[in-house]
């Protein structure tokens, strides 16, 4: 595909790069998902509302800005390599203590600190990709890594479809502690960005408050578009299985549900490499607004599909458009970013917008609730206000497609 030639020309040691963001990004989301395929057994376990467990993945979205702000910070300091790797094993580690919680209480606590691990690690693999490529690979560079989200649901709904009946629950968070070993790869493959080592050579390194000095009104607009796009993903994926549990009465490892869950992925994977290609082309804002705005028409057939094959078809299309305008974000965000600040700002901004849509699950349900249990409506509104609201913050944001990096940036 030529859109995605700029792959091809990048040398061993960038793939390898590349390579170890995508699959950071990958498990961390993997390790996030378990929750969502189990929130209905959990519930049970506890004994207590299926919406009281929802509490959990508002606990980790609300922690992920304090991991990108500390993690970023340090990642700014000392070098995205070995910040990325302490990361890594610090969510991992979070995620086996899952498996361990005796309590609704010590599961909230566990996710809290699990959303502290896991907010620092998009950031800081973004960066360290971005700044280790070409200009012109940025584009379907960032696609691939954030196709890195869905193939961990991906990953999250394998595991839930062949192992939940027999290890349970908490033995699928004991295999999410798998991710610590990716910190072996990365170890012995993955060398320091050189456009950090450059700014380490600088006579004078400013600090956050000097760094940013002139950017907090960018920062405040990434933060809300942040906020919108993680509304659009997680309005879009984490009630999905309690919808096909409650509206379509599927099983929570059944066939078929796996089925409408692969479907949603691979219209991810679809969706964020050929719109973070075409960003190349056709410029960031462009297509994220494209894609944002062809989920529309798509809801009806996603959430009102009527046969499983309607369904599925419209669980790959509707991802195909998140996932698309998503795909475009890692290099958005870098792009934007002074460089003193770049294992920092896009990373926090994402967190921080997850901060502001943490609410998505819990409101969705809620809305629900008020209908009848009906979570197609409550998806279906959420999704049409989310993707106007998106395409109106792009409409009037910046754009700085292929901005130098290192001593062209200076």
């Amino acid at each position: 595909m030529p859109l995605l030639a700029p792959l091809r020309e990048l040398d061993a040691t960038q793939r390898r790069t590349v390579l170890a963001s995508f699959l950071g990004w990958t498990l961390d989301a993997f390790d996030y998902f378990l929750l969502t395929f189990v929130i209905v057994t959990v519930s049970e376990e506890f004994e207590v509302g299926t919406a009281q467990i929802t509490y959990a993945l508002f606990l980790t979205l609300a922690a992920r800005p304090l991991g990108a702000l500390l993690f970023g910070r340090l990642a700014d300091r000392f070098g995205r390599r070995p910040i990325l790797m302490l990361d890594v094993i610090l969510f991992s580690g979070f995620e086996l203590a899952t498996a361990f919680s005796t309590s609704l209480t010590m599961l909230l606590v566990l996710r809290f600190l699990f959303g502290v691990a896991m907010g620092g690690e998009w950031g800081i693999g973004a960066s360290l990709a971005m700044e280790s490529i070409p200009a012109k690979a940025r584009g379907a560079v960032s696609g691939l890594l954030q196709s890195g989200y869905p193939c961990g649901f991906f990953l999250a709904a394998l595991a839930n479809w062949l192992l939940v009946d027999h290890i349970g629950w908490r033995g699928l968070f004991v295999v999410g502690a798998a991710p610590a070993l990716l910190v072996l790869y990365i170890r012995r493959k993955v060398p320091e960005s050189t456009v950090w080592q450059e700014g380490q050579r600088a006579s004078k390194r400013p600090g956050l408050r000097e760094a940013m000095r002139g950017q907090w009104k960018l920062a405040v607009y990434l933060m809300l578009l942040m906020m919108a796009f993680n509304m659009f993903s997680h309005g879009s994926q984490d009630m999905y299985h309690t919808f096909e549990e409650t509206n379509l009465h599927l099983p929570t490892g059944s066939a078929t549900a796996f089925m409408l869950v692969a479907m949603l992925n691979l219209g991810a994977l679809a969706g964020g490499l050929y719109f973070g290609a075409v960003s190349e082309r056709i410029g960031r804002r462009k297509a994220m607004m494209i894609a944002a705005l062809l989920a529309i028409p798509v809801i009806p057939l996603w959430m009102y599909g009527g046969s499983l094959i309607l369904l599925g078809l419209g669980a790959f299309l509707i991802q195909v458009m998140v996932q698309g305008a998503w795909g475009v974000v890692p290099t958005h965000l870098n792009e934007l970013s002074p460089a003193a600040v770049r294992g920092t700002l896009p990373g926090f901004a994402y967190q921080m917008g997850n901060l502001l849509a943490a609410v998505t699950a819990t409101a969705q349900t809620w809305l629900a609730q008020r209908h009848g249990g009906d979570f197609a409506f409550a998806m279906s509104l959420w999704m049409v206000l989310v993707a106007l609201l998106l395409a109106v913050l792009l409409w009037f944001g910046p754009e700085a497609r292929g901005v130098g990096f290192g001593h062209a940036e200076s």
